[in-house]
């Protein structure tokens, strides 16, 4: 730090903290102030008087589809040139970090924000989300990762209590971040508003510090979310380098006089400062602005836009339309799409395409409109159509930032509607737009086709054109489970929790391994999408090596449409000793297959991913025996399988004398020499199996209480003499 800015006073080691401005930081000894500004579907620039909340004007900038619209194209490489394309546009606009991706899981349907994140699994979410912050840091422009961590609720959200069991915190609400550190590495960090287990994550030194930095090797800067530090000594002693907004100088001197009076390490404070100026430094030397050709990037929205909507319904074929029909087309949002969400991501759009224009502009017939509002008139022009489109789906009012939905249910009126338009029409196909996960049963029960677009962004309406015409094939795949009820979903109860307080009851089972333990039928399962192709497994093959497991699969294209497919990989361990999901996705890629063609898809699991947190050791750990590799188009399609045997990993847990009969049995040295004792000690027609799993489950120092004093004494001289010998558990 000393050779980029001299030496710096105390002072300006505190300054560099916090932010001059809502969006910028601070000149500070010839240092150059940066921007920051929010994403993460596009850029949204405002001028100094910023605001969090999606309020103010901003810049016009290209609205690529949100994550839960992205999410659903479940391709890295597209996700990937949208995070480039970003990244043009905010150095046009001249920020340096865009704060996206967004990546917590979405754990229960409820979540207000849900819009503005990928997925209910972990590996979806951080795989895409590493393909944003490589795409975006590709052009010199900075992420800043979100929200870290836990932070799957709005209601309270700046107080809220996210008690996660250790498990769950790991395998599932940390795994995502743990991805795109460790794959992407990221300029920052942003740290969430809650607590995670009693502690606000601005001043949770295990999270910021010892898992970040000390586990996963981050390198880069944490920096708030906006509001989010309350105690500026305590977060910078935890690892939060960038406290904002700015504006408030009270900051800095509370830094400086934990310096002086010995509160802070004045180490601390030199370490969170070289981070702040190698963010300046980063972002200073990138390359300079070029023009941004919107077209381009409108283009680009489009094609992301096309392969986000999934075809989740096509009963007798009723897509592909076919140019010569005639069309009635329903619903307000076929001329005023929903294609973003609300809040501090809302992006002033450059253009929007209106679906109602593209599918005129498409259609060789005539489509008829009406907004929906005078039911009578829908249903007349249904009748005398050859094919119904109705859109339907949640307004901003519905879902935004700062609060959570109390249902998922689509608007009543939209219902009715749907169900009067359907029984006159039985060719009736549904648009769905919604940035949280909505009931869909009864739309199934009366649409003939559904298309969840989910949130598509400025390009929707062209995409949406295009898929309903055919001239896209669909390969949209659902990033979250859709289920029959809200009251199914595995953390319905725990929702959104009470007095500050949410227990995340569910654990592990969250999203479809919640669903798939419990055997609940869903109306659509996680990975689910349709084709106008069809698409055959063949030829799975599976090796295991020390680095893990090794997937080969061959898809055949056997319908007559050039098409593109989604491979998903799931794992189950049917002989685990712990409680773990039938089933978790652990590999995933997406392949174009041309009509008639053959595509051979290789995917490698790693052995890390192969692990379960056991909390015993409070480690990673890889158990051995029978590993079932699924391979499918949904998390409920699966096509073909196989077995295959793990190698696991050795842990020691140490035998004390509060340690079971049972776990002594078990052990390779203290089991056998327990065997001799009680059979000596057995009666002579030997001891019931009722019996042996009984006193199996009863800790040595409780034996006592059963007369067995001078057993206990025994055991208690040969734990002492095999102390050199911990137990090994697979």
């Amino acid at each position: 730090m000393d050779e980029i800015v001299g030496n710096p006073s105390l002072n300006a080691k505190a300054a560099l903290g916090s932010g001059a401005s809502f969006w910028r930081t601070k000149a500070v000894d010839g240092l150059p102030a940066i921007t920051l500004t929010d994403g993460p579907h596009g850029v949204r620039m405002q001028g100094e008087a910023g605001d969090h909340l999606g309020l103010g004007a901003s810049a016009p900038a290209t609205c690529f589809p949100p994550a839960a619209g992205l999410a659903q194209s479940w391709d890295r490489d597209l996700v990937r040139r949208v995070g480039a394309a970003i990244a043009d546009e905010a150095r046009a606009l001249g920020v340096s970090v865009v704060l996206g991706p967004g990546v917590n899981i979405k754990r229960d349907p409820r979540c207000g924000r849900n819009f503005e994140y990928f997925s209910e699994d972990p590996l979806l979410s951080g795989s895409l989300g590493a393909a944003w912050v490589s795409g975006l840091q590709s052009r010199g422009i900075g992420a800043s990762v979100k929200h870290f961590a836990a932070n799957n609720t709005e209601t309270d959200r700046m107080r809220s209590d996210s008690q996660v069991p250790d498990r769950a915190l790991h395998e599932i609400y940390l795994k995502s971040f743990e991805r795109v550190v460790t794959e992407a590495r990221p300029w920052t960090v942003m740290c969430a508003y809650n607590k995670v287990n009693g502690v606000y994550a601005s001043e949770n030194r295990w999270l910021l510090t010892d898992v970040l930095r000390g586990e996963w090797g981050f390198d880069g800067l944490v920096v708030s979310d906006w509001g989010a530090v309350a105690d500026r000594v305590a977060a910078l002693a935890a690892g939060l380098d960038l406290a904002m907004p700015g504006g408030d100088s009270t900051l800095d001197e509370e830094v400086v006089a934990a310096v002086r009076e010995g509160r802070l390490d004045p180490a601390v404070l030199d370490e969170s400062a070289a981070r702040v100026v190698r963010l300046l430094t980063r972002a200073t030397h990138a390359d300079p602005a070029q023009p941004v050709d919107h077209s381009v990037h409108h283009a680009l929205a489009r094609e992301a836009a096309a392969h986000s909507i999934a075809l989740v319904k096509n009963d007798t074929a009723v897509l592909p339309l076919q140019t010569s029909e005639t069309i009635a087309v329903v619903g307000s949002f076929a001329v005023q799409p929903r294609f973003q969400g609300g809040g501090s991501s809302h992006i002033n759009a450059s253009t929007v395409d209106v679906p109602l224009h593209e599918i005129r502009s498409r259609a060789g017939s005539e489509v008829t409109f009406s907004d929906g509002g005078d039911t009578d008139a829908a249903v007349s022009a249904a009748l005398a159509a050859d094919v119904a489109v109705l859109f339907l789906g949640l307004s901003d009012a519905d879902e935004s930032e700062g609060f959570d939905r109390t249902h998922i249910d689509l608007p009543d009126d939209q219902i009715h509607l749907l169900a009067a338009v359907s029984a006159v029409q039985p060719r009736t196909v549904a648009v769905i737009s919604h940035g949280g996960v909505v009931r869909l049963s009864d739309v199934n029960r009366c649409a003939a086709a559904i298309l969840d677009c989910a949130l598509l962004g400025q390009g929707g309406g062209a995409a949406i054109a295009d898929v309903l015409f055919g001239i896209v094939n669909p390969s949209g795949r659902l990033a979250e489970t859709v289920p029959v009820r809200l009251e199914d979903a595995p953390s319905f109860l725990n929702f959104p929790g009470e007095h500050s307080r949410v227990r995340y009851g569910e654990g592990v089972f969250v999203g479809y391994r919640g669903y798939d333990a419990r055997g609940v039928d869903v109306t659509f399962p996680f990975g689910h999408g349709l084709s106008y192709t069809d698409f055959r497994y063949s030829d799975l093959t599976v090796t295991t090596d020390g680095d893990g497991i090794r997937v080969s699969v061959a898809v055949t294209n056997i319908g007559d449409r050039d098409g593109r497919e989604v491979v998903q990989v799931y794992l189950g361990f049917p002989e685990s000793s712990v409680s773990r999901p039938p089933q978790e996705l652990k590999a995933f890629d997406v392949v174009d297959v041309p009509a008639g063609g053959r595509a051979d898809v290789r995917l490698h699991i790693s052995r890390a991913d192969l692990a379960h947190w056991d909390d015993r050791v409070a480690r990673w750990v890889v158990e051995g025996g029978r590993c079932s590799v699924r391979v499918g188009r949904s998390s409920r399609n699966i096509l073909c399988t196989s077995d295959i045997d793990v190698a696991g990993d050795s842990i020691d847990i140490p035998l004390t004398m509060d340690s079971t009969l049972g776990e002594l049995l078990a052990d390779p040295v203290m089991g056998p020499q327990l065997v001799d004792r009680f059979q000596a000690m057995a009666p002579a027609d030997g001891l019931g199996t009722d019996m042996l799993t009984m006193i199996s489950s009863i800790p040595v120092n409780r034996l006592k209480a059963f007369g067995a004093g001078e057993a206990v004494a025994a055991l208690e001289q040969m734990l002492s003499d095999g102390a050199e010998s911990p137990a090994e558990s697979p």
